[in-house]
Formats: C-alpha cells, structure tokens, sequence
C-alpha cells in the first residue's frame, strides 16, 4: 500500500490542528500497528565517528529493582573498562531524583574517568534543572514528547504550548553553560514535518545563538521503528534521519538513537540509525530497559566493531559484567541469549560436535574463548553423538593437538552409551559436568582415574 501523506505534506508549522494526529492508518490499535510503503528510497549518510552512549542506570532501572550505590558504581567500573581508551562508550545517564541517585553520582564522580562521561535525565520543568546544576553536571537529558498522542493525550498541551515549555528548558541549561539533549519520546509516532522538523529547527537556532551544541535524541519509546527501504514516516528510521539532517541541518554528531524491543527491532534499528546519520546509540547493560527492554550495549559493542573494524576493546568484559548480574544481582540470564547467555555457543547437535570437531569455525560464531573468554561447548543429551562426547571430554579436559581423544574412541564410544540409557530410562535434561566425569571413571580411566576426586574442568 502506498501512503505519501506523511512524507509530501511538508508545511513545517507546530500549529495545533483540530483534532489530535493519531495516524489510525498505521496505529489502528484494535490491529498490529501497520508498515506502509511509497517506495521512495534515502542515501545512507553514515558519520565519521559513531559511538554509544549508556541508560543502564535510568532507563535500566525502570525495569528491575533498583541498583544499589556499590552495584551502581562496580558496574560504572566494568562500563569504563568495556568502554576503552577512545571512549567507545561516550556516555552514561543518571537519575537525580533520590538522596540514593546522587550518592551514587559522587560516587562515579569520584572515579575521575572521562568515558563514560556523566550526564543527568530531567523532566521539562525548572525545578529538575536546579538539580543538575547542583551536582555540577555538564550535559542533562530533558523529556520533550514529540507525538500527539504525548502532547495532547498525556500531558494536556497544545503543540505550542509543549514546544515553548520544552525551550524554556533548554534556554535555561544554556545559559548555565550546560549541554542540553532534548529526549524526542515518541517520535515513529509523532508528526513529523508538524512538530518534530520544527522544534529541532528552533533547537538550532538556539544552538547557534548559544555556541552549546544541542543535542537531540531520538526515542523509539515504544518499538515502532522499521528499516525497511521505501516505509514511510514516521516508521522509518532512515526517513527520520534524513528528514533531520536535511531539513534542519543538525550535525550527526548531536543526534542519538534510543531504541526499543517491542517488536523484535531494536539491534536492527539501532544499526540503521548509524547508516542514516545518527552518531550516538543508546543502550543498557543486558537490555534492561522498560517494558521489552532498550538496545543491549554488548549487542551494540559487537555491532559497531563490525561496522568500524575496531579492536581496541576488551571485549572480555562483556563475560564478566554477565557474571556480575547472576554472582551479585541474582538475575538469571536466560541462556540462548547471544554472547552472554550460558547456551549462546553451546550446540546439542552430533552432526555439528562433529563439525566442530575437525574444525570450531564451522559453527561457532567468532573466536569466542579469545574474544569473550568462553570456549566452544557442547551439551551432551542423546542426540549429541559421539562426537559430543569427545568435544566435551577435550574441553573438559584441556585437551589440544594431539592429545585429543576421538569419536572412535572405545571408552568415548562406552561413554556416548552409557548416556543414551540414561534417556532410554527417562531422562529429559542434558547431563551436568560432575555426572559426566563420575561416567568417566568407569569408561575412560586412563584420563579419569577412578577413587578420590574428579578432574577439574579446565
């Protein structure tokens, strides 16, 4: 279906119009919200310089139970490292609002580190702001919903009204010498060329007339966004970027993507808000974030070395903050989740332990033992075969070269039995390392020696 109404109509007026825009023909509500194409496609505009910036402890928060001030600073630790001496992770926001949000401000404070730097997230009211200017906080977030659907339907405005609220704000940070970053909540919902155009025009002028760059982010705040070429607005993340960049001139360098997962998109939108022109990209540590959660910095990490070759950065760390959430937060990673989850590089399969086998690179994503500091495994269940079995007695045992033992292995091969009867008896689980071991006293002793204690896993 084709729709030119929301990309043709370019009147660029904040004006009010006599009923709310709720474009029903894409949101009808009653029905999955809908993608329309006009098959007008825009050129990738992708910055010199792309980064991401960090919400673990504002938005990250909205969806657990809060961090304490130690968990908030050990994870800023990991954050630092993860960041890297060119600051890969540029960025990281706090609440300001408890007694315990600002502890745990000094306490990051106190670290010294420039990346990531840290900034402040306020609603659009002055009384916010004194908050930031007393923590001594160089660049804050503001709340400015672009969509109808928030102006008018939740906060009671007309669109004029909401935009000189928003840039009362903004003068106010700017005439403290802090960096303002208007938060577009809402924008794959919002009108684009009747409000959003407009007010990132009046942020510009401001800009100019400040010399303080003002930055702008834009919210997917509920997962709407698509990549798709040819979608219209306001879907579309590259139709939104371009509309920007070329409407109102604002450098990629201020402007932010902030997505969500409600439709399974968030990485994928993340992406393409780098290809179109976006330099920064926000996201939280796992994904925590309301309701599906926000982009996942490590899905992040891995995304932009891909797209700029970078190596600088000890990815490693990615394994360890996965062990801090389930060692000190309690949280248990479900564990098909990619690079972090216990089963991410883990495969069931015989026909694939065998592949890998005579060689991991046949399934196995990157260096993940180098890269994440998590070797290769298999899971042994009947269906893993011989193979399986041998995989797991090498990693098991740190077995390299020549020393490995083989599928045609007769104690491997007695050992791949003995697990089959255990399914043929009723067993539903895959086999734990200590059962595994204790099998292999009997099957393999010369490398398992029977009586005392089992090898430890290497």
């Amino acid at each position: 279906m084709n729709d030119k109404r929301n990309t043709d109509d370019r009147h660029l007026s904040a004006a009010t119009p006599a009923e709310p825009n709720l474009q029903r023909e894409q949101f009808p509500y009653e029905a999955p919200p809908l993608v329309f194409f006009d098959g007008v496609d825009v050129p990738m505009d992708r910055p010199d310089s792309i980064f991401i910036t960090d919400t673990t402890f504002r938005d990250g928060q909205q969806a657990r139970l809060p961090y304490t001030v130690d968990q908030i600073t050990d994870l800023f630790d990991l954050l630092h490292r993860l960041s890297g001496p060119s600051g890969v992770i540029r960025q990281s926001e706090f609440f300001l609002y408890s007694e315990k949000d600002r502890q745990a401000v000094r306490a990051c404070q106190e670290r010294g580190y420039e990346f990531p730097e840290i900034t402040a997230w306020i609603r659009a009211v002055e009384k916010d702001f004194q908050l930031v200017k007393e923590m001594g906080i160089r660049e804050t977030g503001i709340l400015t919903s672009c969509s109808d659907y928030h102006i008018h339907l939740k906060l009671g405005l007309s669109r004029e009204q909401a935009m000189e609220q928003y840039l009362s704000v903004v003068r106010a940070a700017l005439e403290e010498g802090v960096r303002p970053r208007c938060h577009l909540e809402d924008v794959t919902r919002a009108d684009v060329y009747g409000f959003v155009v407009p007010f990132v025009q009046q942020l510009q002028q401001l800009s100019a007339e400040s010399g303080i760059p003002v930055k702008v982010r834009l919210c997917d705040t509920m997962g709407y966004g698509v990549s798709y070429p040819g979608a219209v607005l306001p879907r579309s993340v590259p139709r939104l970027l371009h509309a920007l960049r070329s409407e109102t001139g604002i450098p990629s360098a201020q402007l932010e993507w902030h997505g969500h997962n409600d439709f399974y998109k968030v990485l994928t939108n993340a992406a393409t808000a780098w290809l179109y022109g976006c330099s920064g990209v926000n996201g939280t540590l796992l994904g925590f974030g309301e309701r599906t959660g926000n982009t996942p910095i490590e899905g992040l990490l891995f995304e932009y070395m891909g797209l700029t070759g970078d190596r600088s950065v000890d990815t490693r760390v990615v394994t360890e903050i996965a062990d801090y959430f389930e060692r000190e937060l309690g949280y248990e990673i479900p564990p098909m989740t990619p690079f972090v989850g216990k089963s991410f590089n883990v495969t069931a399969a015989g026909i694939h332990a065998d592949g890998i086998i005579k060689n991991e690179e046949i399934y196995n994503i990157f260096d993940t033992a180098k890269l994440l500091n998590r070797p290769l495994g298999v899971l042994v269940t009947d269906k893993a075969g011989t193979a399986g079995v041998a995989h797991w007695v090498n990693r098991y045992l740190g077995l390299t070269g020549s020393e490995r033992v083989d599928k045609r292995n007769p104690g491997v091969k007695a050992l791949y039995e003995w697990v089959v009867r255990q399914y043929e008896n009723g067993r539903t689980t895959s086999l734990s390392d200590g059962e595994l071991a204790g099998a292999a006293q009997h099957h393999l002793p010369v490398r398992f020696p029977a009586g005392g204690k089992s090898p430890e896993p290497v």
